[in-house]
């Protein structure tokens, strides 16, 4: 028997949006950790993120990062990036075509550092940023600091580090791998505009 949202698309969409909604706080969803690509035409890459919100009213999705990461600079110059996702027991692939805003030291950093737990703020305490090159390997942390040895108020110099990247998402493309026969589809959210396509 095949699911709802095998050959309907109100169904797939209430789908992915329900999979996406669930990997903010179910931290064994497989949508929890996207890839996320961007860059320009001669200098792109994609690394793995922790998915931090899902909006399907505003269409966002939304992700922290260090404002020293080289990401932020891509950004900066494209705003226009790729999110993958991909669930093998659900057999469901996922791809957003997205529009970032970088959030520093505003409304929007403020509520999300406020949620962030103590062990997630010992991300944004190294002295330099993310990818500086080292002599030795090192976590870029101060051997306290790495021990979790500091208090929610010390870590509150994190802050300066911290953003929100918020992704508008502009197109959505399914992809689900089924036995009977793959299904896939493309909604633009922008023109409103669904299309099933060959899988």
């Amino acid at each position: 028997m095949q699911p709802a949202y095998y050959e309907d698309f109100n169904e797939i969409k209430k789908k992915i949006w329900l999979m996406l909604e669930d990997a903010i706080t179910n931290r064994g969803s497989q949508f929890r950790i996207p890839t996320f690509i961007c860059g320009d035409k001669s200098d792109f890459d994609g690394r793995i993120i922790v998915l931090r919100k899902s909006d399907q009213k505003n269409n966002i999705v939304q992700f922290h990062s260090d404002i020293r990461s080289d990401k932020i600079e891509k950004l900066k110059k494209n705003s226009k990036a790729a999110m993958l996702f991909y669930d093998k027991e659900e057999k469901i692939q996922v791809r957003l075509k997205v529009e970032c805003v970088i959030n520093h030291d505003n409304d929007i950093t403020k509520e999300s550092w406020s949620k962030t737990q103590h062990i997630s703020r010992k991300c944004y305490l190294v002295d330099h940023g993310p990818g500086t090159e080292s002599d030795t390997p090192t976590s870029g942390l101060k051997p306290e600091l790495d021990n979790f040895e500091f208090t929610m108020e010390q870590s509150e110099v994190g802050y300066k580090n911290f953003t929100v990247i918020q992704c508008k998402i502009k197109s959505i493309e399914w992809l689900y791998l089924a036995a009977k026969g793959h299904r896939r589809a493309k909604f633009n959210l922008e023109t409103n505009k669904d299309t099933w396509l060959i899988p």
